[in-house]
């Protein structure tokens, strides 16, 4: 499940960017949240909102993608 996120300080999350982001700055970020949730975000636009996506749900599309 997805879910938006209000902006918030998300000061109780740490953020990654994937190594395999280019330096074009079209990248989002992952954090997590209470080990409940991931959270994605926009990395040209932190302050504006995330997604929150479950962790059942974030491992099952990054498991999809390493099909690829």
């Amino acid at each position: 499940m997805i879910t938006p996120v209000e902006w918030d300080s998300f000061s109780d999350v740490t953020w990654r960017t994937s190594s395999y982001s280019g330096n074009g700055g079209n990248c989002v970020e992952v954090g997590w949240r209470r080990d409940a949730e991931a959270l994605v975000r926009d990395s040209k636009a932190p302050s504006g909102g995330a997604l929150r996506v479950a962790v059942p749900a974030w491992r099952a599309f990054l498991t999809a993608l390493d099909r690829r």
